[in-house]
C-alpha cells in the first residue's frame, strides 16, 4: 500500500516547482542570440478595452529572434506569466501561443476587473527588449435594485423623492425621462417651473405634484458600454374624484336615442356608475347603454345612451364616480324636443346654444391639465335655465299682454 503524502512532501513538491520557474527565468535571461542579427518588434503592442467576461488578446510580433525567447510579464506586479509556449503563473485562464515564425499571443480568457493592467512582451536580449500595452476592463451599467426607489403613491400637492442607483465601470451617468415622452416639472423656489424632457442625476425631486405628473418614469443607466439599462417607476397621484359635464341640458325627439356625457378624474381608480334623478341605478339592458373610455392614468369619459326616447324617460340623470377618497357626481336634464312647429332663427340659435358642446368636448381630451377644483364644476355654464321652444313662446305672450296696461296709461 502506498503511503499518504505528508505535508513535508508537499513543502518539497512546492520547492521543486519555485525552483523550475527560477531555473526557467535564468535560462530567459541568459541565453545568448545564435546569429548576427538582433531581435526587433514588427508592430507596436495594441491596447485592448474588453467588457467584463469576454476575452482579451495581446498580439506581439518579434523578427530575428534567433535563440532568444519571448516572454510576458504583468508590469504593475511583475510577475511573468508565461515564457515562450510555456504558462509559468498558475493562472488557467491565460494561454500562449506561437506560430512558429515570429508572432506570440496572449489569451485572457473571460477578463476579470482584476486583470487591468500593463501587458508587457519582452525579449531577453542584453539589454532587454520590451513593448507594452494596457488592458482595460469595462463593465456594463447594471440598476442596483436594493437602493433604487420602487412605485410610489403621494396625495396630489405632495412631495416625491425618486432614487436610482447603478454600478459599472466607468460610473454610469442617470438620466429621467417619462415614459409617455411628456415633460418633466421642476419646481425651484415657490413659483419657478420648469418643463424638462430629461433631467441628470441619481435622484429626482418632485414637489407641488400634480394629476398630470402622474405616470411612468424612466430612470436609465449608460456608461458608454452596451447594453444600457433602465427601471420603470409608477408614480400615483391620489385626489378627490372630479365630474365635469359638457352640456347639462340635452334634448331630443321622442321615439330617437340620445346620449348623455360626462368626464371623470379620479385617483386611485373610481367606480362610476349612472342614476336616474330619483337614486334608482341605471343598468345595461335593450334600453340603456352605458360606455367608458379610458383617456389618461386618471381620466375617463363616460356615456349613456338612451334608445327611443319616451316621456318616462324626461328628467334628470346623474353620473356618479367613487373612490377611497370622496365622491362626484354631475347632472343632466334630458327634454323633448317638438320637431313638429315651423322653427324660427331664434329658435334655432337656441337649440345650438345647447347643443353646441363638442368644441369643449374636444377641448377637455386635448387638455388633460388636471385642476384641482370642486366635483361638480361645469365644463359649460349652465344651461339648465333654457326652456323648451313651447315654454318660451307661452312667457313671450305673458309679456306681452302685461305690457297693455302700460301702453294704454302712456297714451293718456
Amino acid at each position: 500500500m502506498l503511503a499518504a503524502p505528508t505535508s513535508q512532501g508537499h513543502r518539497r513538491t512546492r520547492k521543486i516547482v519555485r525552483l523550475a520557474v527560477v531555473v526557467a527565468a535564468i535560462a530567459f535571461c541568459c541565453v545568448s542570440r545564435v546569429n548576427g542579427f538582433e531581435p526587433d518588434f514588427l508592430f507596436p503592442l495594441e491596447n485592448v478595452t474588453i467588457a467584463q467576461g469576454r476575452d482579451a488578446i495581446f498580439t506581439c510580433v518579434v523578427n530575428n529572434i534567433g535563440g532568444n525567447r519571448v516572454a510576458w510579464i504583468k508590469a504593475d506586479t511583475k510577475a511573468i506569466l508565461a515564457i515562450h509556449e510555456h504558462v509559468i503563473t498558475n493562472n488557467e485562464r491565460l494561454s500562449v501561443t506561437h506560430n512558429d515564425y515570429n508572432t506570440w499571443t496572449l489569451n485572457v480568457r473571460a477578463v476579470r476587473r482584476e486583470d487591468r493592467g500593463t501587458y508587457m512582451c519582452q525579449v531577453n536580449t542584453d539589454p532587454m527588449k520590451s513593448q507594452s500595452a494596457f488592458l482595460e476592463v469595462v463593465i456594463p451599467p447594471d440598476i442596483i435594485y436594493e437602493d433604487t426607489s420602487g412605485d410610489m403613491m403621494i396625495p396630489e400637492g405632495g412631495s416625491a423623492k425618486l432614487i436610482c442607483k447603478a454600478r459599472g465601470y466607468p460610473e454610469p451617468k442617470i438620466i429621467w425621462k417619462r415614459e409617455d415622452g411628456g415633460d418633466i416639472i421642476v419646481r425651484t423656489g415657490t413659483t419657478v417651473k420648469t418643463k424638462m424632457t430629461s433631467v441628470e442625476g441619481e435622484s429626482l425631486l418632485l414637489s407641488k405634484v400634480t394629476r398630470s405628473e402622474m405616470g411612468a418614469y424612466l430612470c436609465i443607466a449608460a456608461n458608454g458600454v452596451p447594453p444600457s439599462v433602465s427601471k420603470r417607476l409608477m408614480l400615483h397621484v391620489h385626489f378627490h374624484p372630479l365630474v365635469q359635464v359638457p352640456n347639462q341640458l340635452v334634448g331630443a325627439p321622442q321615439k330617437t336615442d340620445i346620449t348623455l356625457q360626462c368626464y371623470v378624474e379620479a385617483s386611485p381608480k373610481s367606480i362610476n356608475y349612472w342614476t336616474r334623478e330619483s337614486g334608482e341605478m341605471i343598468i345595461s339592458n335593450d334600453k340603456y347603454n352605458m360606455t367608458e373610455l379610458t383617456v389618461s392614468y386618471y381620466s375617463a369619459q363616460m356615456k349613456l345612451t338612451i334608445r327611443k326616447l319616451k316621456k318616462t324617460d324626461l328628467g334628470g340623470y346623474k353620473c356618479i364616480s367613487k373612490n377611497s377618497i370622496g365622491e362626484a357626481e354631475g347632472n343632466i336634464r334630458v327634454y323633448e324636443m317638438d320637431l313638429s312647429k315651423p322653427r324660427t332663427p331664434s329658435e334655432d340659435d337656441d337649440d345650438n346654444a345647447i347643443n353646441t358642446f363638442d368644441s369643449e368636448e374636444d377641448d377637455y381630451e386635448n387638455r388633460n391639465t388636471g385642476r384641482n377644483s370642486s366635483s361638480n364644476s361645469p365644463a359649460l355654464k349652465d344651461q339648465s335655465h333654457r326652456l323648451p321652444r313651447s315654454s318660451s313662446n307661452i312667457i313671450r305672450y305673458i309679456n306681452f299682454v302685461l305690457l297693455i296696461p302700460i301702453l294704454m296709461m302712456m297714451n293718456y
